[in-house]
């Protein structure tokens, strides 16, 4: 398994470290870019310091919402390429729709349950790693 640059992107300080934690508990070397909103990632991806190998996005945040920054992401021909997978709380159709109408690469609910959360991160994180990534 291959260890992935992740850029996270969510503004809710508890889901931040829900998400470390699980990886924290998967002995991987996957690295976690935080940005706490869609602005703020724009700016890290602008840098190009260090380009992710995925992207892991809430919906909702303040600033630039999750359907933006996609919209922002996708336009842009460096970036477009990179996987954005939504996690978020909403199960609306029209939000679900609306994302993969973008290009999204993947949808997931948070569940409520700790465990189903551990769960649905760690089975994520697995997929990207063995997946053929393009790296620039």
């Amino acid at each position: 398994m291959r260890a992935l640059n992740i850029l996270l992107i969510e503004d809710d300080e508890i889901e931040v470290m829900k998400f470390n934690r699980v990886l924290n508990n998967m002995k991987s070397n996957h690295k976690i870019i935080e940005a706490n909103n869609g602005e703020e990632a724009i700016e890290i991806l602008k840098e190009k310091e260090i380009v992710p190998d995925i992207i892991v996005l809430d919906l909702n945040m303040p600033k630039i919402n999750g359907i933006e920054f996609l919209g922002m992401l996708k336009s842009d021909e460096y970036l477009k390429y990179i996987p954005a997978i939504i996690l978020s709380t909403s199960s609306n159709h029209k939000d679900i729709l609306e994302c993969y109408r973008i290009g999204i690469a993947g949808y997931v609910i948070k569940p409520l349950k700790y465990e189903d959360y551990v769960d649905r991160i760690q089975k994520l994180i697995g997929y990207w790693s063995v997946n053929e990534l393009i790296t620039n």
